[in-house]
């Protein structure tokens, strides 16, 4: 089984009270850099991997999707995601994303918010993401920043007086496991490099259309810590595209 933080009480209980938890995509600091960046849902088929309170599924439902399956691993976030549904169209599984298979051209759009650094082979997860996508599907995710987990515990430099001093960028180009804090709790991530999370889709067949380093938006600037998110990237945002 792969490592299931997200139904530990503790650590569900310290995500739950996140504003993107809360707010849902309005909550999220990625959301309008993201948001132009999907694709057409009218009429499509979409998954969303990693798919947690079941937002952007929702969402593409909301905008004419016709059908969209959510997949996550923790049965805590898909209860609040069946439990916030009211969409006859959607519906959710429990999986692993890296064990989930279905036929080639299952799917029209493929989704993923920030879960592909919890998966060791990302590789071989993007070139089963293009056997499953029809040509012209579209595959957008967003990640966490490979400047933000490269070093590892994903926490700033702090002087004596705890001043924030830096954030440290370490073991760049070591790619693989690392320890990180999440929430105060212990998580394994998945390091990666930029090229580490394109060249897996160039090599399958995708052409990238946009990638973004989203930053934190104007009206959030006012809240705890967020200018200091001006400081370095914490997420990569990727448009790719299966050709006709």
């Amino acid at each position: 089984m792969k490592e299931n933080r997200y139904d530990d009480p503790v650590f569900f209980r310290k995500y739950s009270e996140m504003a993107r938890s809360r707010l849902g995509l309005e909550g999220a600091g990625e959301w309008k850099t993201l948001r132009p960046m999907l694709p057409d849902f009218t009429g499509k088929r979409v998954l969303d991997l990693g798919c947690g309170y079941g937002w952007h599924a929702f969402y593409a439902a909301e905008n004419g999707a016709e059908k969209v399956l959510g997949i996550d691993l923790s049965e805590k976030m898909l209860a609040v995601a069946r439990e916030k549904n009211t969409f006859p169209n959607v519906r959710f599984a429990r999986g692993a994303m890296e064990d989930v298979r279905f036929p080639d051209g299952s799917f029209d759009a493929v989704l993923s918010s920030l879960a592909l650094h919890y998966v060791k082979d990302y590789a071989e997860l993007v070139s089963r993401v293009y056997r499953w996508l029809t040509p012209g599907g579209a595959f957008v995710f967003s990640a966490e920043h490979p400047a933000f987990t490269a070093y590892g515990n994903q926490d700033w430099y702090y002087s004596p007086e705890g001043e924030i001093l830096h954030f440290p960028v370490d073991r760049y180009f070591y790619e693989g496991e690392r320890e990180a804090v999440f929430l105060g709790e212990k998580v394994i991530k998945y390091h990666r490099t930029v090229d580490g999370y394109l060249k897996p889709l160039w090599q399958a067949g995708f052409t990238v259309e946009d990638l973004s380093e989203p930053r934190p938006p104007e009206e959030m600037m006012d809240l705890p810590g967020m200018k200091d998110e001006m400081r370095r990237p914490m997420m990569l945002l990727v448009s790719a595209r299966k050709p006709l």
